[in-house]
Order: structure tokens, then sequence, then C-alpha cells
């Protein structure tokens, strides 16, 4: 029954190193439950996240592996290819059409019992995202007789730490707590989140394995299309050459895009010599509407900032290019993809100084951390790129040297070697305490 495993530490036969003697190449179980890797990033529940998982199983693939991701299906079963050894695995469950994220844990004894029952397998590692798909990896890896991999991407304690109002119930605090005990290793995105796997949770720091984040650099680079308000259909201030900042990323207040607009609106008033312009691209994610129109109208920004439509990564690497700089004002960020992207493309970035951001971008080279969210911060370091753009044109090419150090080939490297690690632990305790109910809403 799922979530109510024993926990013996006995394995069935054969033996995990068994099955792998049996096989030439690395089979991955990946559960991504509650967003799929073919989801737009910026709509929805979309976003980095996505963007890793897919790109992590296209990279692990390209190196011989066949990889299988799993995902909860608004619709009927069926299978999709991703490429070449990526499978994506739509797994029914719960009511017809999207279901918000925070009514999912009710179906997730019906998504395990639904990979079990099925011709799935056989594999050598489970890696599990997010903490949802993590307690139905637990269930899988235990009943497979395989080890568990789990990234965690963002953390509920972390989130309540820089967010005092984050809605994150104690059940998925006590879902990540389980997680950073029971999984066979934990992977960390920087050595910061690591600490905090420790700190928070209680996890064996010898059981972390630092994998960090890729970039696609073949999309993401200084040379190609550029895109800006007026290409986009938008009228543009009248202004000939403003500040162009870039803003892209899920429409939610974890993200922050209304502290940029307070930060503009604060900036037309104390500095109406400075010309800007933000293009926000992302659509609401949520059950809370963070009302951005209503923000323009407030700070009489109507010709300054323009709100666009999620963008595939080749239009958004276009975007990136063609700004001076992209802004990325999160509460927190377990690395901040969109910062390395920017960066790939040879835009420097102002970011939150915290998390993983503060890996990400390197301040003062490659872009500059802002102490705070507050709109004075924010605009004083707006302030700072519009006035000293040869600066921050520096910072760019820096920028693209720094992004070169990050690929998803060795993301898809370190995750390997953090597999190798789990297999060779035979005594691993894989699978929650029994008894151990789906997390409440």
């Amino acid at each position: 029954m799922p979530f109510a495993i024993d926990t013996s530490g006995q394995l069935p036969e054969p033996t995990r190193r068994q099955r792998r003697a049996d096989r030439q190449s690395l089979r991955v179980a990946m559960p991504c439950l509650h967003t799929s890797p073919l989801d737009q990033p910026g709509s929805g529940d979309a976003g980095g996240m996505n963007v890793y998982v897919r790109e992590v199983a296209l990279a692990l693939a390209a190196g011989g592996a066949q990889v299988d991701i799993f995902t909860r299906s608004p619709e009927e079963s069926g299978t999709a290819h991703l490429g070449p050894g990526v499978v994506v695995h739509h797994i029914p469950a719960g009511p017809r059409g999207p279901l918000p994220k925070e009514q999912l844990p009710a179906y997730l004894p019906d998504i395990s019992t639904a990979i079990l029952s099925g011709r799935f397998g056989p594999y050598d590692v489970v890696h599990s995202h997010y903490w949802m798909s993590g307690l139905v990896g637990l269930d899988l890896a235990r009943a497979w007789g395989v080890p568990l991999v789990h990234t965690m991407h963002t953390m509920a304690k972390s989130k309540r730490r820089h967010q005092r109002d984050a809605e994150e119930p104690d059940s998925r605090v006590e879902a990540e707590t389980v997680l950073a005990r029971r999984a066979t290793r934990l992977t960390a995105n920087t050595a910061a989140e690591a600490d905090e796997l420790v700190a928070d949770y209680g996890a064996d720091r010898s059981r972390i394995d630092l994998v960090a984040p890729g970039v696609n650099l073949d999309i993401f680079h200084p040379e190609g299309p550029r895109t800006w308000i007026g290409d986009a259909g938008h009228t543009p201030g009248p202004a000939e050459d403003p500040l162009r900042i870039a803003f892209a990323g899920r429409i939610q207040k974890l993200k922050g895009p209304h502290i940029l607009l307070r930060a503009l609106g604060l900036l037309a008033r104390k500095r109406p010599d400075l010309d800007v312009e933000l293009a926000i691209i992302g659509s609401r994610s949520g059950s809370k509407e963070l009302n951005l129109a209503r923000l323009i109208a407030e700070e009489h920004l109507e010709h300054t900032a323009h709100r666009l439509p999620p963008a595939p990564a080749d239009q958004l690497a276009a975007w990136f290019r063609a700004a001076h700089v992209v802004a990325v004002p999160s509460y927190s960020e377990s690395f901040g993809l969109v910062a390395m992207e920017a960066q790939a493309c040879g835009t420097p970035v102002l970011a939150h100084d915290v998390g993983g951001l503060r890996h990400s971008v390197a301040d003062g080279s490659t872009g500059v951390l802002v102490a705070d969210l507050t709109a004075a911060s924010w605009a004083e370091a707006i302030a700072l790129a519009a006035t000293h753009r040869d600066r921050f044109r520096a910072m760019g090419e820096t920028a693209v040297l720094r992004a070169r150090d990050f690929s998803w080939d060795h993301t898809a490297a370190a995750a390997r070697a953090s597999y190798a690690r789990a297999a060779a632990d035979e005594d691993g305790v894989v699978g929650p305490p029994a008894g151990f109910p789906a997390p409440r809403s």
C-alpha cells in the first residue's frame, strides 16, 4: 500500500547489483508529478524545474541512459517522446482538467499504485523532483528495490524564512523532512542549499551531492535575434534609448515582479531624468493573483512596463539579448536558472542577494546583488545600471565567460555520479516510516 511500506531494509530479489549486471545502459525513473517537462516555463506551475528535468533527462540520454519521466495527466494515460531515450508517461489521477498543485497530495497514492501496476522498468535508480514526487519516489524505490535520489528544487522552510506570508503547509515540511532523512541520496544545487538541508531538515551531509543546474548554450548565447517592446507589438515609450530591463518568470509573489514595479514608480518620482522600459514575460501562477495591471496603473507606468506571455527558450533568449539587464527579484531561489540563461546571452543581472542567486551571479562582475526587496534598494540598483551603461556592458561580456562553466552535460555527469554513489550503498534505507500519510493541502 503506498505510503505504508515496510522499512526493514530488506530488498526484493534479485538485488540491485545483480540487476545492473544484466543491463548495459543506465535506466532512470524520474517522477515529476505536479508539472510536466512538456509544459511552457513561465506559465501555471511550470518554471525552472521543468527546464531542469527536461534538460538533464536529455543530457543523460545523450550519454546512453534511458529515462522515463512520470507526470500527472489531466486527461488520459499515454506517452510522449521528449527526445531519443526520453519518454514522458502521463499518469491519470484525480479530476479531469487542470489541478492546483495544492490538491495533488490527495492523489499521490493513486499515482503510486498506477505506476507500480504498470509495465515499467526495470530501473537502476529513481530520481524524484520536488516533495510530492519524492513521496511517490520513496514508494517506487522500495517496491522496485532500487535507490532513490531526490532533488528538492525549493523547500518550504526556506520559502517561509524569506517570504513571511508564504502559504506552505506543515504537511510539506513533514514530507521534506522525511525525504531528507530517508532518500538514499539528495542533490543540492549549491553548497548553500546543502547547508539548508542539514540545518533545516537534519539531512546527513555525507549523503548530499552537489549537482549544479546548467544552461543550454546552443540556445542561450550572445549572437542571434533580438526582440524588444516594439517587435512584440507594444507601443514603446517616448525615450529614444531607455534602459531595457527584462523579467522572466511566473507571475507570483515569490518571483517578485511587483518589486520592480514599485521601484520603477519610485524612480519616476525621484529620478524623472532616467528613462526605463520593463518587459515582464510570464503568466499568472498559484492560487493567489498578483494584480500587475493594477500596480502598473497605480504607479503610472503604462508607457514603461509591458506584460507579455511566456516565451519558448529561443524567443526568451532573443529578449535577453535585447535587454541591458535582466532582473531577478525573487524572495528565494535554490539556483536562479533565469539569471544564468541571461548571463549566457551576454546580459548582466540584477538579483536579490539570497540563496542560489549568490552562486549564479558574481556580484560586481556579472551583475549586481541587491541586498533586500525594498523598492528603494531596487530603484538604486536600476539607477546604477542606467547611469553606468559601459560598466554593465563589460559585466555582460564577463557573464558570457562565466556561463560557459555551466552546461547540462556537466549536470548529467554529476547526477550520474550521485546515482553511482546511491547504488553503491546497498544498505541504504529507502522508504518513509510505516503509515506515513499523503500530505494534506
